[in-house]
Parts: structure tokens; sequence; C-alpha cells
């Protein structure tokens, strides 16, 4: 069995996840440029945490949508490219510049995650979604 972002591969197509992308991007997108003033790229913030509030998005969104797979499969991706980027970001990275940022974005982003990948078959409480989600992307505020 082959295995994708720690899920097997046979979770998820490659065409299903694009088209989701896809959809999710334009709507979320439009929406989320709305509330912020942070100059934008096909709507993912120009900033140093842009790339990870995006990903937080789409996978709030699919979740809201009842896509509890997809939410889980892009909480993994958003997971794995967090810490992947403080592996490897060097000197510049979160967690070497101010630890106790850094600290607090990631324990704020794997309660985001958790619920999400505790949740793949079934739909999260949706006040314990919201408030875990709210609280993550306040803290990547901070961050920027």
């Amino acid at each position: 069995m082959s295995v994708l972002f720690g899920l097997p591969a046979s979770l998820f197509s490659l065409r299903r996840i694009a088209f989701v992308l896809l959809v999710l991007l334009v709507f979320a997108g439009g929406a989320y440029s709305q509330e912020h003033k942070n100059p934008q790229t096909a709507g993912v913030d120009n900033t140093k945490t842009g790339p990870y509030r995006a990903l937080a998005q789409l996978a709030y969104a699919a979740s809201q949508k009842g896509d509890n797979s997809t939410a889980a499969t892009l909480a993994k991706i958003l997971e794995r490219l967090w810490d992947k980027a403080e592996d490897y970001g060097g000197d510049t990275a979160l967690s070497k510049t101010n630890r106790a940022r850094f600290d607090e974005v990631d324990k704020a982003m794997d309660q985001f995650i958790t619920l999400l990948l505790e949740h793949q078959n079934a739909a999260p409480d949706p006040a314990k979604l919201k408030a875990v989600y709210t609280n993550y992307l306040e803290k990547l505020k901070l961050a920027d």
C-alpha cells in the first residue's frame, strides 16, 4: 500500500483533491479577501504565514461543507508544511527568531489539526472547530 502525506494513497485521488482545492480556493478566497487588507496572489496573503492561513481556511471550509476527509487531508498537509518549513527554515525560522511565539502558533495549529484528523469520517463539534480555528488564525497573525 502506498502512503501519501502519512495517509494511504487510496483515500484520495489527485484529480478529486485538485478539483476540491480549486473550488474551495475560489469560494473561500473571495470571502477571505474581503476581510483582510494584506496583499495577495490568487487569494493567498503574501506574508510569512499566508500559505498556512490559506490551507487552514480551505480545511475549515471543507469541514463546513461536510467534506471531512478532505478537511483532514488538508490539515495533514498544513502540519507537514509547517514542520518542514521550521526544520529547514534556518535562521529565519520562527522557532529560531521567536521561540515563545512559535510555541503559541504551533500549539494552536496542533489543536486545529488534531480536531480535523480525529473527525475524518464524521463532523467535529461546530463550536469547538470554530473556536480552535479562530484561535489558530489569531496566533498566525502574531507571527507575521
